[in-house]
């Protein structure tokens, strides 16, 4: 059975930073393309940043672009997310998410690709 469990988020002040992992039991990582959501309150569900099953090749939402990087450790079998210099806007529940993608060096910013997914963290950034 696959379970994907993220943790790490908290409440942080504006300027502040927080580092999410997504733990993954029941699939490797290193075999899918896997990428983080977030979804605020009231709003879509909206594709942060993802990773190739190359593990290169990152690509993130301009709006965090050159603040938050995705890496994974393969050995631990987890995804991470560090966020930097976090601003209110980034407030709202992160999702982990794994995907099977054919092409080694691609991941997608589709949700429809995804499809194994956690129970989400939540990230609260003060003014």
């Amino acid at each position: 059975q696959v379970q994907v469990v993220e943790s790490g988020g908290g409440l942080v002040q504006a300027g502040g930073s927080l580092r999410l992992s997504c733990t993954a039991s029941g699939l490797n990582i290193g075999d899918y393309a896997m990428a983080w959501f977030r979804q605020a309150p009231g709003k879509e569900r909206e594709w942060v940043s993802c990773i190739s099953r190359s593990g290169g090749n990152p690509v993130y939402v301009d709006s965090v672009k050159g603040r938050f990087t995705i890496s994974r450790d393969s050995a631990e079998n987890t995804l991470y997310l560090l966020m930097n210099r976090l601003k209110p806007e980034d407030t709202a529940m992160y999702y982990c998410a794994a995907g099977s993608e054919d092409t080694f060096y691609y991941c997608s910013a589709s949700r429809v690709r995804y499809t194994y997914w956690g129970q989400g963290t939540q990230v609260t950034v003060s003014s």
